[in-house]
């Protein structure tokens, strides 16, 4: 038994002393081994992460200059929504003075003209001098004045009044509400329907000589017409009934167009009427001129038959005998009496005599 207890004692020593060196082995493998790892590590880092850092420090002063530049962007931005908003203040004023304005009539009437004035400049009209701007007649229901009148080739001639209805209009647009705006514009096409009659009652067709039986109503808003149109769709009907012709900026463009053009086909009839005058009146120039060029011919030819005659005359009875001074040496020295030479050539005759 003792001797079995002191082989297990002895056997626990040794692999006591055993495991006492493996774990020492073990301890300094893996402290080598760590080091080497971290030298391998080391070595790594040295190799790769170094570009990495100069590519990440690169990548972050990119992102840094971005960062300026949207800086900057960003307040050049706000600076130029700050001048929209205070350019956008200005229109809103500049439009609610320009509303404000347009509500006076002087105004409106001021406007309607000019709207007029560019309109007849557009068609083309302004350089033909067949229209006259603010004239004033005298009638029995007192002055009258158009703003317009469009002379027509032979004669004729179109009256045009502008009017400006915006009064009603304007409060239109003006209304938040459906109802009330719908009720502002049946307000405005009243409006256009009291110009029509006001225009009617004036009867400028008996004011001008050769005039048709009509005026035109300019508006001088597409939208004008179109707001006064869906409200009361017998406006243009009511309007011809009257005698009356409502145009816009559009319409009476194109009718000015056509007037442009008219006038431009009564000057070519009038061009070639004149081309043809003054061509029969250059023939007849030509023809007086080939007479007179025939009878100065004519006597061309009698003043050489005349000449020959005499020259005849003067060699045979005159120049024979004065020659005879030379013959009897009385003539003086040295001198000859030439022989006259008769004229043999003809006139030629004008073509077509």
């Amino acid at each position: 038994m003792l001797c079995f207890l002191a082989g297990f004692a002895l056997a626990w020593l040794v692999l006591r002393r055993q495991r006492h060196d493996t774990e020492t082995a073990f301890r300094a493998l893996s402290a080598d081994a760590l080091a080497r790892n971290n030298q391998s590590f080391a070595d790594l880092a040295k190799s790769t992460l170094a570009p990495l850092r100069e590519s990440l420090d690169h990548v972050d002063s990119k992102i840094q200059d971005l960062e300026k530049a949207r800086v900057g962007a960003y307040a050049t931005l706000t600076e130029q929504v700050r001048g929209l908003l205070e350019t956008q203040s200005q229109l809103r004023a500049e439009t609610g003075n320009l509303v404000t304005a347009l509500r006076t009539p002087g105004v409106r009437g001021r406007w309607g003209e000019m709207q007029l004035h560019r309109v007849v400049e557009m068609a083309g009209m302004l350089d033909h001098c067949d229209f006259f701007a603010q004239t004033t007649i005298n009638s029995e229901d007192g002055r009258l004045r158009p703003d317009l009148l469009v002379r027509l080739p032979a004669g004729k001639t179109i009256v045009v009044d502008a009017k400006t209805p915006l009064d009603a209009y304007l409060r239109a647009i003006e209304e938040p509400g459906e109802a009330a705006r719908k009720a502002r514009f049946a307000d405005h096409a009243r409006q256009v329907r009291t110009h029509i009659a006001g225009l009617a009652r004036k009867q400028y067709w008996e004011q001008f000589d050769q005039a048709p039986e009509f005026a035109v109503l300019f508006l001088p808003g597409e939208c004008f017409f179109s707001a006064a149109l869906e409200s009361d769709p017998s406006l243009i009907e009511g309007g011809v009934d009257q005698n009356i012709i409502l145009a816009t900026p559009t319409t009476l463009i194109a009718l000015l167009r056509a007037v442009a053009y008219g006038w431009r086909q009564e000057n070519l009839a009038r061009n070639a009427a004149e081309i043809s005058m003054l061509g029969k009146e250059l023939f007849k120039r030509l023809s007086d001129m080939g007479d007179h060029w025939n009878r100065m011919g004519k006597s061309l030819e009698r003043a050489v038959e005349a000449y020959n005659g005499a020259v005849g005359s003067l060699e045979t009875r005159v120049m024979v005998s004065a020659r005879k001074f030379a013959e009897l040496k009385t003539a003086p020295l040295g001198v000859e009496i030439a022989e006259m030479e008769p004229v043999d050539k003809s006139v030629r005759a004008a073509q077509g005599e």
